[in-house]
């Protein structure tokens, strides 16, 4: 069998296939998602309770402390459960959301809005000593303003749920970093 200049080629390119295939299922084992450690102080339970919400914004507290519950629930890394029988309690107060212009069609009128909360957390032990806290966490996310009241309040509760569910994800991957 003899090999041409153009049939060496095509089985160099069909090795170098394999081995970058090779290569990139060996130096993925190691790869992990940020916040893959568990939650500090040995915490096998968690409860978390009902955000306090200090906006004009009616329901945002439900919408983070079930986007949070479900956060934890998904990872199953650690059981959520009522702060009676829980290792550690999850508290937050939803200090404000703003909103604001990012976008104008004219000197009065804007096309796009953009929503933001900042919350402050805080997680304790059973005795109520604080493990970990943080203020101001916060995040933002646009929102299309349309013709009428009532499209643009539901493209702003769109918003908030979208940024609620990020929020979560945040929360939730802070809290079971491994340092």
């Amino acid at each position: 069998m003899r090999l041409t200049a153009e049939g060496s080629f095509f089985v160099i390119k069909k090795y170098a296939w394999a081995l970058i295939l090779l290569g990139s299922f060996l130096s993925a084992c190691g790869y992990r998602f940020a916040g893959g450690g568990s939650l500090p102080s040995g915490i096998t339970s968690i409860s978390v309770e009902m955000f306090e919400n200090r906006t004009g914004e009616t329901g945002v507290e439900n919408i983070i402390t079930n986007d949070l519950i479900y956060e934890f629930t998904r990872h199953e890394q650690v059981v959520v459960t009522g702060s009676d029988t829980a290792d550690a309690i999850l508290t937050g107060v939803v200090q404000s959301i703003s909103e604001r212009a990012i976008s104008h069609t004219g000197e009065y009128t804007s096309n796009e809005r953009r929503v933001e909360l900042k919350l402050d957390l805080q997680l304790t032990d059973r005795t109520g000593g604080i493990i970990r806290s943080a203020k101001a966490i916060s995040g933002n996310e646009a929102y299309k303003v349309s013709s009428t009241k009532q499209g643009t309040e539901l493209n702003k509760k769109v918003a908030i749920k979208t940024l609620s569910k990020r929020l979560a994800e945040n929360i939730f991957n802070r809290l079971t970093v491994d340092f």
